[in-house]
């Protein structure tokens, strides 16, 4: 009996030893993050931009994989809007959807995102950071570094730019906030002209509620958007997930962890397209069809992936709305006196999706530079003044005067 017990113990031990973490596998449903109606309104306009990024960035690209993250994009810009000012601002706000909201309210709303995503499923990591980068000896407003210190809990470090081991510091920091997928986010020698960057960093590992079975996984052919065929490992099981389906497309909801995240995969129907399916791509077509969902069995069938993209956003932006921020009359006072513009944004995307589950990251950085443009003076002449006619060569001045009553000429 004591020989069984201690056996038993044993296995016990070898058991915990070897299972990792990630195999652990929590089983009760996640508790749903409540969010009071200003949020709520915000997710969805959130969302709506979401859409709109993707269906740009398609646009102004030649790539056939296109994947970005829309959060991360939205997070380094909202840190930006925070310090715009007059169209500038209201352009931002017109690209991000905002509308309705105070800056309070949308603060807040960047803020609880920020820190209940990451804590609401312990089985999926996620992970969000920002941080702010200034030239060495650039003067930024106290009140722009606290507010986006309070709602973005961004690092805030000067550096000498001027310095080869500059771009290394940044690059380092969004290899450690992405698991090392995105090692690099400025590739070359970081301009005389640039004053800041704005950089927001997107981490996420979920394992599925409902793993593919390696054994299962195929060669299977996989008819490009071009019309030619490749050859793909293509996973299958037979599960029951949330299904829905309609003249355009099927709608499968593929969860993980403790369904607090899924995959939500969108296969046009035999005679649609994905342009189709983007072209209908909205909010309310979005919730109508995850409101027509259900559950049900279904054979799935889904081919392992990896994509990897570097974006630079700059026309996709300007396109949804936001010009003038990449203009010469950007006004952006609430951050620093000296007028800066965003010379550019970018974007780096990377994803796995196999049997486990999926893998994905993302850096947005967001580049400062000073305009060409110097700040224009006003001068109102209403009041009495002083004038002199000169020549210029030799300065000697010919006339001189001063005028503090004028009549109507």
């Amino acid at each position: 009996m004591k020989k069984l017990i201690m056996l038993l113990i044993v296995s016990t031990m070898l058991i915990n030893c070897t299972s990792k973490p990630e195999d652990i596998l929590i089983k009760e449903d996640a508790k749903p993050i409540i969010l009071k109606a200003a949020m709520q309104k915000r997710v969805a306009q959130d969302n709506e931009f979401a859409f709109k990024l993707l269906k740009n960035t398609i646009q102004k690209t030649t790539e056939s994989n296109v994947f970005v993250s829309p959060l991360s994009v939205s997070i380094a810009l909202g840190m930006a809007w925070n310090g715009a000012a007059g169209e500038t601002k209201t352009q931002i706000e017109t690209t991000l959807e905002m509308s309705g909201l105070s800056t309070d309210e949308i603060n807040e709303y960047y803020k609880i995102m920020q820190t209940s995503l990451p804590t609401v499923d312990p089985n999926t990591k996620l992970s969000i950071a920002n941080s702010m980068w200034y030239r060495k000896g650039f003067d930024v407003k106290s009140s722009f570094l606290k507010v986006n210190a309070d709602n973005f809990n961004a690092y805030v470090k000067e550096l000498d730019f001027s310095k080869t081991w500059a771009k290394d510091t940044i690059n380092n920091w969004c290899a450690k906030n992405t698991n090392n997928l995105i090692k690099t986010i400025i590739d070359g020698n970081i301009s005389e002209e640039t004053m800041m960057y704005l950089i927001n960093a997107v981490y996420f590992k979920g394992i599925w509620c409902s793993k593919f079975e390696k054994k299962s996984t195929y060669e299977a052919d996989f008819k490009t958007e071009t019309g030619t065929t490749v050859k793909v490992n293509m996973m299958n099981q037979k599960d029951t997930f949330d299904y829905a389906a309609d003249e355009l497309a099927q709608y499968v909801d593929m969860p993980y962890g403790n369904k607090a995240f899924s995959m939500t995969v969108i296969l046009p129907n035999e005679n649609k397209t994905t342009k189709d399916v983007l072209n209908q791509l909205t909010v309310n077509k979005w919730n109508e069809t995850l409101d027509k969902m259900s559950s049900r069995e279904v054979q799935l069938y889904l081919p392992r992936f990896k994509v990897e993209n570097k974006f630079k956003l700059n026309d996709a932006l300007k396109t949804m709305g936001m010009p003038i921020a990449f203009s010469d009359f950007a006004d952006f006072t609430g951050i620093s006196d000296v007028r800066l513009m965003i010379s550019e944004v970018l974007h780096k995307t990377y994803i796995t999706v196999d049997e486990e589950g999926t893998e994905a990251a993302a850096v947005t950085s967001i580049g400062f530079t000073t305009t060409s443009m110097p700040i224009i003076p006003i001068i109102n002449i209403n009041k009495p003044f002083v004038f002199a006619i000169r020549e210029k060569s030799t300065g000697v001045i010919l006339f001189i005067g001063k005028m503090g009553s004028l009549e109507k000429y």
